[in-house]
């Protein structure tokens, strides 16, 4: 066939990377390049435009330190790199659009000034409203901000200036490990709204370590355990529920090690949010790890509950929550509150940790603020906050011990997302991710499915709070899952050289039931669909334009064999009632995405859609290994 549908076939971040980190290491040794004139590299993997590399060589071994001089001496990035001869060095903490003063000074040598020109940002970082600072606030770490809405993942300093930046849209938390990279979620999208394919293990100058891929997709959050392994947030490969799920991956592998089914202590239904639906009944939005109890801590939203379950065996250890509409049976899991001060119970939470004395932390949302519909509260009215409560496991009592957020209201409210983090006793981050404006009131609807309307708002308010006093708020346009702060260098940070690995596999894609039986109608599918197709090394992705209630299939057929697979298509309007990430949400309702995973599939397969009552050709040709 003469003509086709639009095809594309993407290759991997982690490829593309590593075959600009060769075209960047033989410009570099086809030269003669020293510490007085370095080989300068900016964005050397392609998604980090504050980020360069600079390389050099030195006669003898000498360590090297590098300083980023900041727009005032407090803005300052130093970092000593370990002795080499051979230095690659990343630079980190550059200023968009300016011209960046960088010393590079060996051991016991004199310094050396080299000038780094960036370029402007692409409009897709976040717009700073303020950033309000006490005298004595000195941090050197940035504050790091991970999507919810279109803006991407970006780190501001103490003035509110940006130097870290990413334009790829990976998403959910972004969780430093010990070895100084830090996990996040793939920007590949599994399943809409946000089940990525899984997580990058990535440096901060953007170079992908590892990539691991699970069946099921990730969601929200992952834990690192102290053998380096992984517990990842995930649900069931066939998406009958979801946000339900845990497996423990090894790290080297990706391999799935020990899964837990939260359906397997807890039943769906019970102690129901204002947000909860069959399909997505818990909505676990966050996973911490206790090995002083060798216990998992999970954050229910749907259930406005955060719950403790036995690593070892998945059992019920503790709810804590609101009680009214769970069952009988359950309620000898629930703590009393106990206390003379204020006390809230937490509702549609995130973020939820255990600190080292036993406290349990989190984000209260508040939405709703009750389980009994008839007693919900507008987002006007309500209000959410950071909060912390003691809980003794004993006695099963529980005592809210400090809160920030209530006494703001709606300015504060967010439906969802946020976070919370602990520093020490009186020393905490609470970030309000998603406050959402229609007008002059807190919006009652999402504004990721609002885009475009002049009458939504978004903002996020980070503060770092110090016995009881805010030493830092950052405000910015747009919404923000979360917020973590953090230093842009770790410990001896050498940049990895090689291909980064990918690892694991996101299993077979289900298949409708029932096969339509239907031949060809030779016709190439119209173009009024603006259908187009993008092939991976392991998936392949189907997107177009379908009006809603019409019937839609997406057919792989063997050629001169009777193999068929059948992808059934949705064309009603998806109802989110939880959307944490609203990233890859179309403006349009009418834009459908299907991925197939090349998992189970072996050879040759013609692609063809049945749309209604006719199948169409698309002259695409699918080779699954």
């Amino acid at each position: 066939m003469a003509e086709q549908i639009l095809y594309s076939f993407c290759e991997s971040l982690v490829r593309r990377q590593a075959e600009a980190e060769r075209v960047m290491l033989e410009e570099f040794r086809k030269g003669t390049y020293t510490i007085e004139k370095p080989f300068v590299k900016i964005n050397p993997y392609l998604i980090n435009p504050l980020a360069a590399v600079v390389m050099f060589m030195t006669e003898e071994e000498t360590a090297v330190t590098v300083t980023v001089y900041g727009k005032e001496a407090r803005g300052n990035i130093v970092h000593t790199f370990p002795p080499a001869k051979e230095h690659i060095l990343p630079v980190l903490g550059l200023y968009a659009d300016f011209e960046n003063k960088v010393e590079l000074r060996a051991y016991e040598k004199d310094a050396h000034e080299i000038r780094i020109q960036t370029e402007k940002l692409s409009g897709d970082e976040p717009r700073l409203i303020h950033m309000k600072t006490e005298p004595e606030y000195t941090s050197g770490d940035l504050i790091f901000v991970t999507p919810s809405l279109n803006a991407l993942a970006t780190g501001f300093d103490y003035r509110g200036d940006i130097r870290w930046h990413l334009t790829a849209p990976v998403v959910f938390d972004l969780k430093r490990l010990k070895n100084g990279n830090f996990l996040i979620g793939t920007e590949r999208v599994l399943k809409m709204p946000y089940y990525m394919s899984g997580l990058y293990e990535m440096t901060m100058a953007g170079k992908i370590i590892k990539e691991y891929s699970i069946p099921g997709g990730y969601h929200h959050d992952q834990w690192e355990m102290e053998d380096g392994n992984l517990l990842i947030l995930t649900e069931s490969p066939t998406y009958e529920t979801v946000e339900d799920e845990i497996v423990l991956i090894d790290r080297k592998t990706g391999a799935i090690l020990k899964k837990w089914d939260l359906k397997d202590c807890l039943t769906p239904g019970d102690g129901p949010s204002g947000g909860y639906t069959d399909k997505d009944w818990f909505h676990n939005n966050a996973l911490w790890y206790d090995k002083n109890t060798n216990s998992i801590t999970l954050s229910g939203r749907h259930t406005d509950s955060i719950i403790n379950i036995d690593y070892e065996t998945g059992e019920l250890n503790w709810i804590l929550g609101d009680p009214e509409t769970w069952p009988e049976e359950k309620l000898k899991y629930f703590f009393k509150p106990v206390g003379e001060g204020d006390f809230d119970w937490p509702y549609e939470q995130h973020a939820c940790l255990v600190t080292p004395n036993g406290d349990i932390m989190c984000f209260d949302n508040g939405h709703y603020r009750s389980k009994i519909r008839e007693k919900f509260l507008l987002n006007k009215d309500n209000f959410s906050r950071g909060v912390l409560y003691r809980i003794n496991r004993e006695d099963m009592t529980i005592e809210q011990r400090w809160q920030y957020g209530k006494e703001l209201g709606e300015e504060f409210f967010s439906s969802y997302i946020g976070n919370v983090e602990f520093y020490n006793e009186g020393h905490y981050l609470v970030h309000s991710g998603g406050i959402q404006y229609y007008g002059e009131h807190a919006s009652e609807k999402p504004a990721a499915l609002m885009q475009g309307d002049p009458n939504v708002r978004a903002e996020s308010i980070t503060v770092e709070v110090l016995d009881n006093k805010v030493i830092m708020e950052l405000k910015i346009e747009g919404n923000f899952y979360r917020a973590e702060k953090l230093s842009l260098y770790h410990d001896q940070e050498n940049l990895p050289l090689g291909e980064g690995e990918r690892v694991g596999e996101m299993g077979v894609t289900p298949e409708f039931d029932t096969l339509i039986p239907m031949e060809p109608s030779g016709e190439l599918l119209p173009y009024r669909y603006e259908a187009s197709f993008t092939e991976e090394e392991d998936r392949f992705t189907f997107k177009a334009i379908f009006e809603g209630g019409q019937l839609v299939m997406l057919m792989l057929e063997k050629p001169n064999s009777d193999e068929q697979h059948g992808y059934f298509i949705s064309t009603s309007k998806n109802k989110f009632t939880a959307l944490c990430c609203g990233t890859f949400i179309e403006k349009d309702p009418r834009n459908i995405t299907l991925s197939v995973n090349k998992a189970g599939l072996h050879g040759d397969f013609d692609v063809r859609v049945i749309v209604d009552d006719q199948k169409f050709e698309t002259g695409i040709q699918i080779h699954c290994p």
